[in-house]
């Protein structure tokens, strides 16, 4: 057996391999390496959620197989949510399944709704499941170059007209990883006019929906008149209430749509421990100050990385969303390349961030900072930087020649 397996054939070298090799290195070297790389919230889950989890976990029964698309109240819980939050009414029993995680939701409903061949429209960059989700699934992808625009719909219109087959569904994806851009709800209607004019599928991700900064929250696309007839919607627990190991997210939407990922999850899980799935309903129906402050955090980490980072002269445009910024290479590394100025940023300065390129090819050229260090660790790696920046010239003399040699 020589050769690899179809769909890992399909899938490329893992672009964040070689710097997460690089951040492993240091550390056993003893380097103190600031991560901004992964999203990983740092923050604890709210102690009345896990205090939900100990008491049910102390009942015997709950330790049985759970449901598949999720226990009827904490389904119930995530319509309620979708009501106070958006005015969205769903039905928990036709229109909710709850997923371990929405990058799992994603990758199932790639499964349930894709032929071999059929075409997914994908803006980039994105998050990776976004394209690999189907990509495994046996699709081709077209690229429309990320934006929050007309722009984005303009370019989803052209590739629907040259490409053969006529493409099944499209990803938005607002608040974006990694560009932190917002849409709003003007956008949504042109989306859903845009997707029933040319038959196609929306999927849209609005995992960090309640980390926003700026302004108004923002929008579902389930919230535009007749969007139910085409959307399917995707939320997590991870990031709004710090439960990323818990993977708890949703699938919410079309009934057609959330039917078929139902039907396919059953034949592989029986759902998150149930335990799990009951401190999730308590988290969606609990207090949500708990939300405010996770938000008020990511917030002042945010203002505190733009400042200093800026000082630093690595300027980083402010995200109005997301735990994310979306940082262009400073101009005398632009030349190197998201992942050797990520690679850069590990040997010279102890810092780690994720490099463009690993979320498509239209992210080259730019770097994801993760807001998951606190305020005092984050102006650290901006010190550390700023003292690299100040020896960009030579560093820059001496690494170019060496990875060019390298290469040959």
């Amino acid at each position: 057996m020589i050769e690899d397996f179809h769909r890992i054939k399909r899938l490329p070298p893992y672009v964040f391999a070689e710097v997460n090799r690089l951040k492993a290195g240091a550390r056993a070297r003893g380097a103190d390496i600031i991560d901004l790389g992964m999203g990983n919230p740092d923050l604890p889950t709210p102690q009345h959620i896990v205090d939900k989890m100990v008491e049910t976990v102390s009942k015997p029964r709950t330790h049985r197989y759970s449901a598949s698309k999720g226990i009827p109240g904490l389904r119930r819980a995530q319509a309620a949510y979708y009501a106070r939050r958006f005015g969205v009414k769903l039905d928990p029993e036709t229109q909710v399944v709850a997923t371990l995680g929405s990058k799992e939701g994603f990758a199932n409903m790639a499964q349930a709704i894709t032929a071999p061949g059929d075409v997914i429209l994908v803006p980039n960059p994105t998050y990776p499941i976004h394209e690999f989700g189907f990509i495994i699934s046996g699709a081709a992808m077209r690229h429309i170059p990320a934006s929050n625009g007309p722009e984005f719909l303009a370019g989803v219109e052209r590739a629907v007209k040259h490409s053969i087959p006529k493409p099944l569904a499209m990803v938005l994806s607002y608040p974006s990883n990694p560009t932190a851009m917002i849409a709003d709800l003007d956008f949504y209607r042109e989306a859903v006019q845009l997707a029933k004019k040319l038959d196609l599928i929306i999927l849209s991700d609005i995992a960090y929906a309640e980390i926003y900064f700026d302004g108004v929250p923002p929008p579902s696309v389930l919230q535009v008149p007749g969007a139910m007839d085409v959307a399917v919607e995707f939320t997590s627990l991870s990031k709004t209430y710090n439960m990323p190991g818990w993977r708890m997210g949703f699938a919410v939407g079309n009934e057609r749509l959330i039917g078929a990922l139902a039907r396919v999850k059953s034949y592989l899980d029986y759902g998150a421990f149930t335990p799990i799935q009951v401190a999730a309903a308590a988290a969606l129906n609990g207090p949500q100050d708990c939300v405010d402050e996770i938000r008020a955090t990511y917030k002042r980490r945010r203002d505190v990385l733009v400042d200093s980072f800026g000082r630093a002269g690595f300027p980083v445009p402010s995200p109005p969303a997301s735990m994310f910024a979306w940082a262009p290479i400073p101009e005398p590394f632009r030349a190197l390349g998201s992942v050797e100025f990520a690679k850069l940023l590990i040997e010279k300065a102890d810092v780690a961030v994720s490099p463009g390129l690993g979320f498509g090819e239209y992210g080259e050229g730019f770097v994801r900072i993760a807001l998951v260090e606190n305020e005092h660790r984050i102006r650290q790696a901006a010190r550390s930087i700023k003292k690299f920046l100040a020896q960009g010239s030579e560093t820059m003399h001496n690494v170019i020649p060496l990875r060019d040699s390298a290469k040959r």
